[in-house]
């Protein structure tokens, strides 16, 4: 993969804190800034279905760009879906209006996973167009890519939607392993493609969600997901950008999770971030983990919180953290008040910066 020429981001304070520099004030984002929070988001994608939405580079940088305008947070996320990719690569599928994405054809055999198609760097030009719109509306700001790790692609492919119980995965994982790393293995090739495609563009940082993560246990997680994981953060080492991991319910997958090779290890809000550092292992950064929930509660509420979380994230430093990224656990939540949002982020930038 050629190593594209990287915007020169002076003085990014998200980007100091991914890679173990001192930043100038504490950073702050937010998993889900762009959408269900904002009217304007709410306005804008008015009949507009989301898979369409994700395929228009107009709507595209818009819609990344209403946080960074709204909330002044330290980077922006690209508005995408960890689906996109299988989208683009010709499976048949679709994101359900208070379902979300849902397959016509659920891979469970080894016939399936043969069928499945790889993805082409041309089938995301909408994609990476919008991140080339974007680098021309951010300026200083950073700007992260995304995708989907292989096992929570693996979960909606074999499911055939979201889950709960994961029965169908665990159980094509546990009885059949030859084919499940062979659907792993074309997953992580597609999601390797997608992430180098943004990378070319010129996003500043990239982050692999592996949402269903935490329905494993560590042994299933070592066995059948971290090798595929570990592949995707090496082949996209070489291009030099931050590279972040992140699950929901993982607290006892981050020893592994921190093995797979990211700069960044997100960590939800069931762990502190103290314990959090004490897993990982030492030489990483830390992100989160404000429950989400959190920003219903207050100000005094949140503002006790964020303290905690800043609190917490100094004593990581000290234990080894190279740095902390603000963040939430998980996900905005779609009845969020953007208020709250904007007040948190003001709050965090007041704190003082650990030396």
């Amino acid at each position: 993969m050629s190593t594209p020429t990287r915007r020169r981001l002076s003085d990014a304070p998200f980007l100091a804190a991914a890679t173990g520099a001192g930043p100038s004030r504490r950073p702050v984002w937010f998993m889900r800034q762009a959408g269900r929070s904002l009217p304007e988001y709410r306005e804008l994608r008015a009949g507009i279905g989301m898979l369409e939405s994700c395929f228009d580079p107009e709507l595209v940088c818009e819609i990344t760009m209403q946080p960074i305008r709204r909330h002044g947070v330290d980077a922006a996320i690209l508005f995408s879906d960890i689906v996109v990719p299988l989208k683009a690569a010709g499976i048949e599928l679709d994101i359900v209006p208070g379902v979300g994405p849902v397959i016509a054809n659920p891979v469970r055999s080894v016939a399936d996973v043969r069928g499945l198609p790889r993805l082409r760097r041309e089938e995301v030009g909408a994609v990476t167009d919008g991140v080339r719109l974007l680098l021309g509306e951010l300026g200083e700001t950073p700007l992260i890519g995304f995708a989907g790790a292989p096992f929570t692609l693996a979960s909606y492919l074999v499911e055939g939607g979201p889950s709960r119980q994961h029965e169908h995965t665990k159980a094509l994982m546990l009885d059949d392993p030859q084919t499940w790393h062979q659907l792993l293995g074309v997953l992580t090739d597609i999601t390797v493609e997608f992430l180098r495609a943004q990378i070319a563009a010129g996003v500043d940082a990239v982050q692999l969600f592996d949402s269903w993560a935490g329905a494993l246990s560590l042994a299933q997680y070592r066995e059948f997901v971290l090798p595929h994981s570990e592949r995707v953060f090496a082949e996209i080492a070489e291009a030099g950008v931050p590279r972040i991991h992140f699950g929901v319910g993982t607290g006892e997958l981050l020893g592994a999770m921190g093995e797979a090779g990211a700069d960044v290890v997100g960590v939800d809000w069931r762990v502190p971030l103290t314990d959090a550092v004490r897993r990982v292992g030492a030489g990483k950064a830390l992100q989160g983990n404000l429950d989400p929930a959190v920003l219903f509660a207050g100000s005094t509420v949140v503002e006790r919180e964020i303290r905690r979380i800043a609190h917490e994230a100094d004593e990581a430093i000290t234990l080894g953290a190279t740095g902390h990224i603000f963040n939430l656990g998980h996900g905005v939540l779609p009845e969020t008040d953007p208020g709250a949002i904007t007040a948190a982020v003001e709050l965090i930038h007041g704190l003082p910066v650990p030396l």
